[in-house]
């Protein structure tokens, strides 16, 4: 048995979590990258809190094909953005040098049915060069294995409805800005809300042109629906902001967000199925209140009906840990665009190896 050699993409806050995780598993990092300057040259051990790795975080601006190529790891951990175009160069890279890459990417989850034509390209550079690509974290288990493991304990199900809720503050500036937090109502309605006022058929040319901009629930209900082998035949998208009766501070966006603006959005994806299965599930993003806590609550509908209610997970601890605990799934899985609906179960392992 050997151990793991990985690479970090991206050392921001959930990368903290990911190199400990890896080495306290007993994986080796040969290597970490990012965009801020001031980071250059900073051991990714030392970043990340676990002593020296004798491993410094370098620039992205190089070649980075060659220079994971030279590097030859076993898995690349991509924590940049949740938009799949944002990050199309780490994945595309790591495609085209032929090194497996798991990212926490949100609409990396199952980006098939929010930008396909870039899935494909992605898709068919990995089969290219034998390497596997994947998204997962948070939604893997509570968004998906968890609602499809009771799918499997009931008689007939006639909807699934879900709701899910985190704090921006926890997860860096790309994903705060994605849920419209620090804008004005006038700013989101047309910045946010706006893209979900248009038909079925415009939806569906900008999802082919590559410029859609999915909530989570979008990739989540698509990814549910392959997992239950269910035909969608139409799916729907609303966003609305989510204010705070009194101003909010945020470390992340640096500003205090005044009462009445936009501290991040509810969004809501409703899909119909061939099969006549309804699946309604929304995520809440926005920055936290002193009142505000993560909670997680799925039911199930039909016969019998199911509730489950996680009150106060650790979001970001679970993201991170699935996201390591999926390392050997996707080591190990055919090459391509793999999305965790065709793995099994996520698993733990108290170490990592191959």
């Amino acid at each position: 048995m050997a151990k793991i050699k990985f690479v970090q993409y991206g050392c921001g806050k959930m990368a903290k979590y990911t190199i400990r995780y890896c080495i306290e598993k007993g994986m080796e990092c040969v290597g970490a990258f990012d965009i801020d300057e001031s980071k250059f040259g900073t051991d990714a051990g030392e970043f990340a809190g676990v002593g020296s790795l004798g491993v410094a975080i370098e620039t992205v601006n190089q070649d980075m094909v060659a220079r994971l190529r030279a590097l030859a790891p076993d898995i690349a951990i991509v924590t940049t953005m949740s938009l799949l175009a944002d990050c199309e160069e780490p994945l595309m890279a790591c495609a085209s040098a032929g090194v497996n890459a798991i990212t926490t990417c949100e609409e990396a989850f199952y980006p098939q049915n929010s930008n396909p034509n870039l899935f494909k390209r992605i898709d068919e550079t990995a089969k290219r060069t034998g390497c596997t690509i994947t998204g997962a974290g948070y939604q893997d288990v509570f968004w998906g294995n968890l609602i499809t493991t009771l799918a499997g304990v009931t008689h007939k199900i006639t909807k699934i409805k879900g709701s899910s809720s985190y704090n921006v503050e926890d997860y860096g500036i790309a994903l705060a800005r994605a849920h419209g937090a620090g804008l004005t109502l006038d700013e989101f309605d047309k910045q946010v809300a706006s893209a979900d006022r248009i038909s079925a058929a415009e939806r569906q040319q900008i999802i082919e042109s590559g410029k859609y901009a999915p909530s989570y629930m979008w990739n989540v209900n698509g990814w549910l629906a392959s997992r239950l082998g269910l035909t969608v035949v139409s799916q729907t998208q609303k966003c609305v902001p989510m204010t705070h009766k009194g101003d909010l501070n945020s470390s992340t966006l640096n500003m205090k967000i005044p009462s009445g603006m936009a501290t991040g959005m509810s969004a809501v994806v409703t899909t119909q199925t061939a099969e006549g299965i309804e699946i309604e599930a929304e995520c809440i993003g926005k920055v936290y209140g002193p009142e505000d806590f993560d909670k997680n609550e799925w039911t199930i509908f039909g016969e019998p009906n199911t509730t489950v209610t996680i009150s106060r997970p650790n979001t970001v601890e679970l993201t991170c840990a699935t996201i390591v605990n999926r390392i050997p799934d996707v080591i190990a899985a055919q090459s391509g665009y793999v999305t965790t609906d065709n793995f099994g179960i996520c698993r733990y392992n108290e170490k990592q190896k191959i």
